[in-house]
């Protein structure tokens, strides 16, 4: 590897590490940002299936589960969203890290981490499961879902048109 290529990772994880040390919160209100994260990342599933849905003329996506409020975030296990259109799935699973908060996956401080795992039979029958990592970021006072494809080293901010990409590679 290139010495300035070990340079630039190690100035990325020393801005990591810096920003981790800032970022310091109470396990309360780590607990309350990581159902706050939960809720909306359902609400974006939701708002996602409703505009799919408003535009079908035969059929409809679902969401599981359909609705969602902050008590029924687990903070210690997995937490799952289900989008499902006619064989095809969409799955968002999530957990809380082992630390309050976290930059051991991700460079920017996150109390929530997962992924999105996509398929369908054909998919299902070679063994196959697209997956992009995601993260719930807390930087400069605001939290935000994003996610990243290892496939091809892209990241950005979790939206509907995001879910939307998925979801057309299954059909």
């Amino acid at each position: 590897m290139p010495r300035d290529e070990l340079i630039a990772r190690l100035a990325r994880q020393i801005d990591a590490a810096r920003k981790t040390e800032q970022f310091t919160v109470n396990p309360g209100d780590t607990a309350a940002l990581r159902a706050r994260g939960a809720v909306e990342l359902h609400a974006l599933c939701a708002e996602f299936v409703h505009s799919v849905n408003s535009r079908l003329t035969e059929g409809s996506i679902e969401l599981s589960p359909v609705e969602y409020i902050p008590e029924m975030f687990r903070e210690t296990g997995v937490n799952l969203f289900q989008v499902a259109a006619q064989g095809r799935e969409m799955q968002l699973a999530f957990q809380a890290p082992r630390e309050l908060v976290s930059t051991e996956k991700f460079l920017i401080p996150y109390v929530l981490e997962g992924e999105i795992r996509s398929y369908n039979q054909q998919m299902l029958e070679r063994f196959e499961i697209r997956t992009q990592l995601l993260f719930y970021c807390v930087e400069n006072g605001a939290a935000q879902w994003r996610y990243s494809d290892l496939r091809n080293f892209h990241t950005g901010l979790l939206t509907r048109d995001v879910l939307a990409g998925l979801m057309e590679r299954l059909f």
